[in-house]
């Protein structure tokens, strides 16, 4: 026999004690929550059967709502063929984009699909309890952004790295999230251009330390140090010309909102990926374009202040100069410019053919990879784009970190190894 619930034990308790004449009728009904009709039932039921008529009668039987057979077997078929390695909900959510519609809940598919042995794509672990930060109220005042090199492509391709940002009020992923090699400064200086171009410019932007991000060399110039702070990495540049306060996480645990992004990306863009079978950087970067939006449609969510809080970008500043490589040199005599020790830009005469020779200029290198020379906000030279990347300048070495670092006197310095 069936072991009997809570509920059957008291009644069978209940009508023992009647026919035992030590509980009346009307107390055992209401004891039972049922009315006096029901009781006297229920009461002939089991006179006539016993304890099995407290049983419902449809146990043992399959419900008239099971999902059908040949159903069953499709969706096992689909997840152990074409939707290999997809998680339940983002399976789900495909069964019903095929051809032939499959509408089932997210909960039916993990039945059909541990009642078949397999197993979920990822384990979870129990969650540690953490104190929550709220978001912010408006879109526009606070960015995440972070690099994630991962086996995007599995097998199929190189192992790339996807830098991107999203926005703290709605975990919206913001444009400009791409595919490069490895996590590097054009890769930051790219997302921030493409979020200021349609969006606006954001106020502050939440980030790790990376090296791209945040100066982490024991390098000082003696401007520096009379300064009392040393220049900021070219993304850093970029943020301060364009006025966005860098904040600095000091656990990844502190920035957890981008980190659970990463993990959602790593288990659906993956999925998308392989489906459409990328292989390469531009065509991940491709499928990324096409899943953005449906990313944002699943995910983002609406933030507290419908007001968004981008600033304009103001009329006349130059974007594309903004968000490039920065670097001030000195024209030599020859009237050129001399980087790296082989980048060589020739600096035509100016004005009434004037010599531009010991001049202090500003050199830049675009994202397209070509190079602009600015004295002033007078541009005077230009160059055809090459493949260097972010140039190493020299710096000069403190021997001495207990020295004052607003006396000019110090101890001789050394050039340190580009």
């Amino acid at each position: 026999m069936e072991l009997m619930s809570e509920r059957q034990w008291k009644r069978w308790d209940v009508i023992g004690r009647v026919n035992a004449e030590r509980l009346t009728m009307v107390d055992a009904a209401r004891i039972c929550g049922i009315s006096l009709r029901q009781l006297r039932r229920i009461r002939g039921w089991v006179a006539e059967e016993g304890k099995e008529a407290l049983f419902h009668g449809n146990r043992g039987r399959p419900p008239v709502n099971r999902t059908a057979e040949s159903i069953r077997e499709r969706v096992v078929g689909l997840r152990r063929g074409k939707y290999t390695g997809f998680n339940e909900q983002h399976f789900t959510e495909k069964l019903r984009e095929e051809s032939t519609p499959v509408s089932l809940s997210v909960w039916t598919v993990r039945r059909i699909l541990r009642g078949a042995g397999i197993a979920p794509v990822r384990r979870r672990r129990a969650r540690r309890h953490r104190r929550r930060r709220e978001r912010r109220a408006q879109v526009g005042l606070m960015l995440l952004w972070d690099g994630s090199p991962h086996t995007w492509l599995e097998e199929r391709g190189p192992a790339l790295c996807l830098v991107a940002a999203m926005d703290d009020a709605s975990s919206e992923l913001l444009p400009g999230a791409h595919f490069v090699e490895q996590e590097c400064a054009a890769a930051y200086l790219r997302v921030v251009k493409a979020i200021v171009t349609e969006h606006g410019i954001p106020w502050s932007i939440y980030m790790d330390q990376h090296g791209s991000l945040k100066r982490n060399d024991d390098h000082w110039t003696l401007a520096e140090e009379l300064r009392g702070r040393q220049d900021p990495t070219q993304v850093g540049t970029a943020l301060e010309a364009l006025q966005i306060e860098p904040i600095y996480a000091l656990s990844p645990q502190a920035k957890g909102r981008v980190e659970r992004m990463w993990g959602t990306l790593q288990d659906r863009l993956v999925s998308e990926l392989r489906l459409a079978g990328a292989c390469t950087a531009e065509e991940a970067n491709a499928v990324l374009e096409r899943y953005r939006p449906e990313h944002n449609r699943r995910f983002a969510v609406a933030p507290r202040d419908t007001a968004p809080a981008w600033r304009p970008l103001r009329r006349g500043i130059d974007l594309d100069r903004l968000c490039s490589f920065r670097y001030e040199a000195t024209v030599l005599r020859d009237n050129t410019v001399r980087l790296g020790g082989s980048i060589v830009i020739d600096i035509p005469p100016g004005p009434r053919r004037c010599s531009y020779a010991d001049k202090r200029v500003e050199v830049r290198q675009f994202l397209d990879g070509t190079w602009r020379v600015y004295w002033g906000e007078q541009l005077i030279a230009t160059a055809a784009a090459t493949n260097h990347g972010e140039l190493r300048t020299l710096r000069r070495r403190k021997r001495s970190r207990g020295a004052p670092v607003s006396y000019p006197t110090h101890a001789p310095y050394e050039e340190a190894s580009p």
